[in-house]
């Protein structure tokens, strides 16, 4: 059973950060790029994953007022060991438009629904090869653009790094999640 749970100082989060450093996910290596990077804006708040009550991956959202009032990027800090996850599906162009993946199911959902859906929601991504920003930034996005899911706002200097930001449609992602299925999750979207 997949749950999803806030991050807390109290989890010991060793075992995560080694996985990840070993399979390139740097923004996630360790507590200083997964919390505090992300703990220093206005709101914000990292979550991870558990699959069996062991730690298979995170994701974080915080505000993004770079892009107004009301807005929030989602879907930060996001990396996920599916191999240590019962997953069925591979990563095809379907399963992309389908929302059958745990970013969009489980990631996605949880920026929007601890912020509120009346919020902006944003997505960014860049052709860095750390983690799987290049797939993203190449594939995952342009997919739902054509799809209506996501709209491409603008290129934007930020955190370092030259990114894309993409507008999240919140109610066609919502409809289409409706439309292809949503997966069980236990979530508790803050402490």
């Amino acid at each position: 059973m997949y749950k999803l749970i806030p991050y807390s100082d109290d989890l010991d989060l060793s075992e995560f950060y080694a996985t990840a450093k070993e399979r390139g996910f740097d923004n996630n290596a360790n507590k200083h790029m997964l919390v505090e990077t992300i703990a220093k804006e206005d709101q914000w708040q990292v979550w991870m994953l558990l699959y069996n009550n062991k730690i298979v991956g995170s994701t974080a959202a915080h505000s993004f007022p770079e892009m107004g009032p009301n807005s929030y990027r989602i879907a930060v800090r996001t990396c996920a060991f599916t191999d240590m996850m019962h997953i069925t599906r591979a990563r095809t162009r379907q399963g992309v438009v389908e929302h059958q993946h745990v970013s969009p199911q489980y990631f996605m959902t949880a920026g929007i629904e601890y912020f509120g859906k009346e919020n902006n929601f944003f997505i960014t991504s860049n052709g860095n090869a750390a983690g799987t920003q290049r797939r993203v930034h190449r594939t995952w996005a342009p997919l739902l653009q054509r799809e209506g899911t996501l709209s491409k706002e603008c290129d934007l200097h930020y955190r370092g790094t030259d990114q894309t930001v993409w507008r999240v449609n919140v109610d066609k992602f919502y409809e289409d999640l409706d439309r292809y299925g949503r997966w069980p999750i236990d979530r508790v979207l803050s402490n």
